[in-house]
């Protein structure tokens, strides 16, 4: 088993020095760290702030990320759904989550604010009563994903089949409407 720390903040040199192999973080702060393709496997992440961190393709096999809040990240290209999904929790303010996958994943109540979303993949994705606020989701892939009681009503440039998609009770605005529309070629003017 590798190292424990708690309550720290985690400097690039700390992650360094501990290596990223079987290490737990809980309560941690992990500030300015650039994990650029790093692999962080079999970790554990627990009530933890990732700060102006680069986590662009990390690879995440087997991590627990229990009550995580991002922010003002980098996290391009990243599998969530490695991740355990038993106790997955996260939150993500200021970053840019482009072409991350958290298919499949319990991700009910997770709060995406001021986010980058493009080519996300949220296929099977369980996000009820998720909050998309100012959320660009060009590309973004929606199949079987449930939306239930969501609120996307200042998110943009979404395309999400109410035919494929649980959108039960979800919410949108006026001005976005023409997402749940696409698919029946129908303008809005």
């Amino acid at each position: 088993m590798g190292k424990i720390y708690e309550n720290q903040t985690i400097t690039q040199e700390a992650f360094l020095e501990a290596g990223m192999y079987g290490i737990e973080y809980f309560e941690c702060t992990i500030e300015r760290c650039n994990l650029f393709e790093q692999e962080l496997n079999d970790c554990i992440f627990f009530n933890c702030i990732f700060k102006n961190c680069d986590l662009s393709m990390c690879k995440l096999t087997n991590t627990q990320m229990n009550d995580i809040k991002f922010e003002n990240c980098k996290i391009m290209g990243v599998d969530f759904s490695r991740c355990p999904g038993f106790l997955f929790e996260v939150n993500f303010v200021d970053c840019i989550l482009d072409f991350c996958s958290f298919e499949k994943l319990k991700m009910a109540n997770t709060s995406f604010r001021k986010c980058s979303m493009k080519g996300v993949d949220l296929v099977g994705t369980q996000l009820q009563n998720t909050l998309f606020d100012q959320v660009n989701l060009e590309e973004a892939t929606f199949s079987n994903t449930n939306l239930k009681e969501a609120n996307l009503s200042t998110a943009y440039n979404f395309i999400i089949s109410p035919t494929q998609n649980n959108i039960k009770k979800a919410v949108f605005s006026e001005n976005n409407l023409s997402g749940l529309l696409h698919e029946f070629s129908i303008s809005i003017v």
